[in-house]
């Protein structure tokens, strides 16, 4: 392992290769263009610990143009496209230093995602939901209306819906009610709690978790694991972020999904064998691939 003069892990240094499953799985929600080294690079790496498959998201509009040429160049990964819940008042309303495009505009990024959605290797609409912690009360209107439209395009096309629902657990849920959510959702790092789970279950939503069902501080995300239904949970690193304990602060890459596969084992009271091999049904079931 790499280290710094003093001879301890620089938080920098990408954490050691795990153990590899003897079960092959997939990461189903990751970010490839914002880690380090190439993707093909980061897929051999991947794979040689048995993480097979990767679902490479959009956040925006070039994100979701870059996760469709990704996915067209590797047989490997499964593209996702969307503005991210936070993208939709930017576009709206501008950020420092970026004029105000309004509703005009962010129809027109929502026509050109609406475009990507019709190709065959994009599986997923998504990322896409509320976000109540990074944005105020001034964006929930542009947030609201991109979600909406979000929905209606992933149901049109017939693709998964991929929610990130942050700080927004009830109003996620009441959206998906008004507008009737696709045949296939996944709510990804996944983050309500038990009662949730049941919730989600009961409308057949697909729970994804992170790296952060590791954290001593997410027995919230540990209690929702051990009650939701063997066959509507997936995995995943949401890499570079959220880095599975002991590596939490250091880059997350789809290799360390072993990491959190074995914490969900022990979780679920069940070996890792028998969890890898669903968690793989299942998220080829969840993106129809």
């Amino acid at each position: 392992m790499p280290s710094n003069a003093s001879g301890r892990s620089d938080k920098n240094d990408a954490p050691p290769l795990p153990e590899p499953l003897r079960v092959p799985v997939a990461d189903s929600h990751t970010h490839l263009d914002m880690q380090a080294g190439t993707v093909a690079e980061g897929l051999a790496k991947a794979a040689s610990v048995g993480v097979t498959t990767v679902v490479q998201v959009g956040c925006d509009l070039a994100g979701s143009r870059w996760a469709t040429e990704t996915a067209a160049a590797h047989d490997a990964v499964h593209a996702t496209v969307a503005l991210h819940p936070n993208e939709a008042p930017r576009i709206v309303h501008g950020d420092p230093g970026r004029e105000p495009g309004g509703d005009a505009a962010l129809d027109e990024a929502l026509a050109e995602i609406d475009r990507l959605a019709a190709l065959p290797q994009v599986k997923g609409v998504g990322e896409t939901g509320l976000d109540h912690f990074r944005t105020g009360p001034e964006g929930k209107e542009a947030q609201e209306r991109s979600f909406r439209a979000h929905i209606e395009i992933a149901k049109r096309h017939g693709k998964t819906l991929v929610i990130h629902d942050r700080d927004a657990h009830a109003d996620v849920l009441r959206v998906l009610k008004e507008e009737g959510a696709p045949e296939r959702t996944v709510f990804h790092c996944y983050s309500g709690d038990a009662e949730m789970a049941g919730i989600c279950a009961s409308a057949g939503y697909y729970m994804s978790f992170a790296g952060n069902v590791t954290f001593k501080n997410a027995q919230n995300l540990r209690d929702a694991l051990a009650v939701a239904p063997r066959e509507l949970i997936l995995v995943e690193t949401d890499a570079p972020f959220l880095t599975p304990a002991p590596y939490r602060g250091r880059p997350n890459a789809p290799y360390l999904i072993p990491v959190t596969v074995r914490a969900m084992a022990a979780v679920r009271g069940v070996d890792e064998d028998t969890l890898a091999t669903a968690l793989a049904v299942n998220t080829a079931r969840a993106f129809g691939y």
